[in-house]
């Protein structure tokens, strides 16, 4: 792959349309147009990892995006002033704007996110895998015989918010406009970090695109020049595009450190164990450097001392993964780069992060508040979509007409095909706030009701 060819302003959709002329750049762009959408301001209102604040404030989606758009955008800014030191032939090139294309990308890497995070993601899973839509595997239509492919039956019992990221900033819902958000190609690319269809997720339940964008991929990965891999007939993989290694990198950072944080706001865990966790990610000299600067500035506030102590591991880890991005770009670009580039950041760094991810596994993902979110969210979503796929597979009943009455026009809720339908369903239920869905669950079940 070539730097020339990877960054392209080439717009799905609108390919043949001229650009824009103002001030902004074509990936600039791309960033104004998600920050301005509905579908990210929802994201103030989706779990990240703790329920929504209370009285104390933790990360949302939306809180989070941001973050993560920031760190990338520094990455793709670092990265690109390297790369142009060792590249001065691509000086006029899209180069120069890849901590725009990183931190757009960055900005809409949650998007598909269902409602209550990855306990909403597994609850539409096995809805289909091992709950009340299994039957829908082996569905025949007894009027026109359709039926699911054991492709599209692979789209949902493997349901992931990643492709159905790519799906929402690809997918024309009421097929008036075209390309839905209308991106540019590398920003795109850079939000898919599975490559590879639903048939290849296997255990890990991840995958980068469903088979209604499959096309929309190809068609991506074609015009830039993302190297193919070899796979089974009738399956799709192809190595991933450059700029999604930063993407990864920015969440990887901001996720893990943010979470410690906010877990030590909610006494999760404790002050002692949050400054041993966060010093180690430094050398000796640095951490008596950075001793040295809380005394300068003062700091008292222990929270306070635990922001200072954030903000100097993700301006280090940042460091290190520009350096291993730089390091390693003839095997990125050869498609021969193995994992994240977290796992090719030097041992201290890379021991310290793995402790983090281990901490967080076993003291914050399984802490009371953040199970019992996952337990009631849970529930919800797997109403939710029984209800809604019990009236799209039977519309004639009175009670599917009241529930299909309450779903916007712009979702494709009464289309052709069984596979397309129950794409509508999750296109609706995972397009919902964490708020939304529980309001809508309580009114279906007649514990609210609208004031009259």
């Amino acid at each position: 792959m070539n730097w020339s060819q990877l960054l392209s302003t080439k717009r799905l959709g609108l390919e043949t349309q001229k650009q824009h002329r103002d001030d902004r750049t074509e990936f600039q762009r791309d960033y104004d147009r998600l920050i301005f959408s509905a579908p990210f301001r929802r994201l103030q209102n989706k779990t990240q990892v703790f329920p929504l604040p209370g009285s104390i404030f933790v990360h949302n989606r939306l809180t989070h995006s941001l973050e993560v758009s920031s760190v990338g955008r520094s990455l793709g800014n670092d990265c690109a002033r390297l790369l142009l030191d060792r590249h001065p032939e691509l000086v006029d090139s899209h180069l120069t704007e890849m901590g725009s294309i990183v931190s757009a990308a960055c900005l809409a890497h949650d998007l598909g996110n269902p409602p209550f995070g990855h306990s909403g993601e597994r609850a539409i899973a096995t809805f289909f895998s091992e709950g009340a839509g299994y039957w829908l595997k082996s569905y025949v239509d007894p009027v026109n015989g359709d039926h699911l492919t054991p492709s599209q039956w692979n789209d949902l019992v493997h349901f992931d918010g990643n492709a159905n990221a790519f799906r929402l900033l690809t997918h024309h819902f009421d097929g008036r406009r075209p390309g839905g958000f209308v991106m540019t190609y590398s920003t795109l690319a850079s939000i898919v970090k599975y490559p590879f269809c639903s048939d290849l997720a296997g255990d890990h339940q991840k995958f980068g695109f469903f088979q209604a964008e499959k096309e929309d991929y190809c068609k991506i990965a074609q015009e830039l020049g993302i190297i193919q891999k070899s796979s089974a007939p009738g399956t799709l993989s192809y190595v991933r595009f450059p700029l999604a290694y930063l993407v990864e990198a920015a969440d990887d950072i901001c996720y893990e450190i943010m979470d410690i944080e906010d877990a030590h706001k909610l006494k999760i865990l404790s002050t002692p164990d949050v400054k041993e966790l966060l010093l180690a990610y430094f050398q000796p000299n640095r951490r008596d450097e950075i001793a040295q600067n809380l005394k300068q500035l003062d700091i008292d506030d222990i929270n306070e001392q635990v922001v200072y102590l954030r903000s100097c591991v993700i301006n280090d880890l940042e460091g290190e993964c520009v350096r291993a991005f730089v390091h390693n770009e003839q095997a990125i670009l050869e498609g021969r780069f193995e994992g994240s580039l977290i796992e090719h950041i030097d041992d201290i760094p890379r021991h310290a992060y793995e402790t983090c991810v281990q901490t967080s596994y076993g003291h914050i993902y399984h802490s009371k508040d953040v199970v019992d979110i996952e337990l009631a969210g849970f529930r919800v979503m797997t109403f939710l979509v029984q209800q809604m796929v019990e009236a799209v597979m039977h519309p004639e009943r009175a009670y599917s007409q009241l529930l299909l009455n309450r779903v916007s026009r712009q979702y494709q809720i009464r289309a052709l095909t069984l596979y397309d339908r129950l794409m509508a369903v999750l296109d609706y239920i995972s397009g919902m706030t964490d708020v939304y869905a529980l309001d809508l669950y309580r009114k279906i079940n007649g514990m609210s009701f609208p004031i009259i």
